[in-house]
């Protein structure tokens, strides 16, 4: 039953909010044509932004395959995501549940009000703390309730404090970011305070009539990812071989991707939103006085669109920079490639949260800020994992996964041995 939940429920967002939405709707005693309509949009909300952000990943994952060929990158046997879950895929969901119960009585029972409904981060923090804990020389039941304990304070805590840079952002404090960005945001955040200027936001930049086109994000969007395929292209002969096409061709097919994906990713977003947060008031009233939703990242983007552009780019070319500069080094005794996926979804949100706190400027400097402790973060914490799942968080670290593991694994150290 535990497996069934875990698997079908818990691990698939549309369901969980589908489900998290009629409980919301009932509570409140609406007519059942409306809990039936409102839970089965909030669930097509959800499969309409996992099918934009699938869209965006798929645009742009090329560019990591291309850096790793170039840095000579292999997944070995048991360094990888797929081989760790084969042995302590148990573990994680095990502490996934225990996790889940345990940030429920935080919320009920203490000033901490918050619900994460980040369906896959519900099993990706998990992994993390588990794999923190094996690292760390944790076994058995004790690695177990490490990761729970670990899972549950976070998914109360970080989302709670990011409140009030949410709420700068949309004006709205009926919901919060439930993402592993939230390293980087606070650092955006807080640089963007002190060096940035609310007057001057990104979303009011003045463009000639000839180029308006560029404020629409999919298409300003689009036209990023065909130059940056190009570049690589020109740049790492062969990198996109495999599929046989003409650069430009291919160039053009991966900016109409993310272009499209970005269009799908923002509707669903509006549809979830205009759905599920109407809905959870009655578990709010009812179940969790006074508890907030909290959310995906691009649940944010849909307000300063400009933003998570700029801080796509400026994150990608603050960071390459900066890895290499490590590689050259050896910093980290350990090649690192371009954060493409990190640079476009975590310092996007951390952009949109710098802009919130201090408009253009801070957004450019904070996203800076924070795109250069990313690759720090990304460092440290492959060399922590090295036994376990270092090629995976060499691809998906550099935010609070990797800050978070990497703590984790100086607490289950100080444990392992007992």
């Amino acid at each position: 039953m535990m497996d069934f939940i875990t698997n079908n429920i818990l691990r698939n967002p549309p369901m969980l909010l589908g489900i998290i939405a009629a409980i919301g709707l009932l509570l409140q005693k609406k007519k059942i044509a409306d809990v039936i309509k409102g839970s089965l949009l909030a669930s097509f909300g959800m499969v309409i932004l996992e099918q934009g952000t699938g869209m965006l990943v798929g645009a742009i994952a090329p560019i990591n395959g291309a850096f790793q060929s170039l840095s000579g990158s292999v997944k070995s046997e048991g360094l990888n995501d797929v081989t760790f879950t084969t042995t302590y895929g148990g573990a994680i969901g095990m502490a996934m549940f225990i996790a889940l119960v345990i940030h429920l009585l935080i919320a009920r029972f203490t000033p901490i009000k918050t619900i994460f409904l980040t369906g896959h981060m519900l099993w990706w923090f998990p992994f993390i703390f588990v794999a923190a804990g094996v690292e760390g020389g944790l076994r058995g039941g004790a690695l177990i309730a490490f990761a729970a304990i670990s899972s549950a304070l976070y998914w109360s805590i970080m989302p709670w404090i990011l409140r009030k840079y949410v709420s700068a952002v949309t004006n709205d404090d009926s919901f919060t970011l439930g993402h592993p960005s939230g390293c980087l945001t606070l650092i955006s955040g807080f640089v963007a305070s002190k060096v940035g200027n609310k007057e001057k936001s990104c979303e009011d930049l003045k463009l000639p009539a000839g180029l308006s086109f560029f404020r629409e994000i999919s298409i300003s969007g689009g036209i990023v990812i065909f130059i940056m395929f190009l570049l690589v292209g020109i740049f790492i002969p062969g990198a996109f071989a495999k599929t046989n096409e003409n650069i430009v061709i291919y160039a053009i097919k991966q900016g109409f991707m993310f272009g499209a994906g970005l269009i799908v990713m923002l509707q669903g977003v509006r549809m979830l939103i205009n759905q599920i947060i109407p809905a959870f008031k009655g578990i709010s009233e009812k179940v969790v006085p006074n508890a907030i939703p909290a959310f995906d990242c691009p649940i944010l983007f849909n307000y300063k669109p400009n933003a998570v552009l700029i801080g796509f780019l400026t994150a990608m070319i603050t960071s390459t920079v900066i890895i290499l500069l490590c590689n050259y080094f050896n910093i980290f005794n350990i090649l690192l490639i371009p954060l493409v996926i990190t640079s476009f979804f975590e310092c996007g949100t951390a952009a949109v949260i710098g802009e919130g706190q201090g408009g253009l400027k801070g957004a450019l400097v904070g996203t800076s800020v924070a795109s250069i402790f990313m690759v720090c973060l990304v460092g440290i914490s492959a060399c922590v994992f090295s036994s376990t799942i270092q090629n995976w968080i060499l691809i998906f670290g550099g935010n609070d996964l990797s800050l978070f593991g990497v703590i984790g694994k100086f607490i289950a150290s100080i444990f392992g041995g007992f």
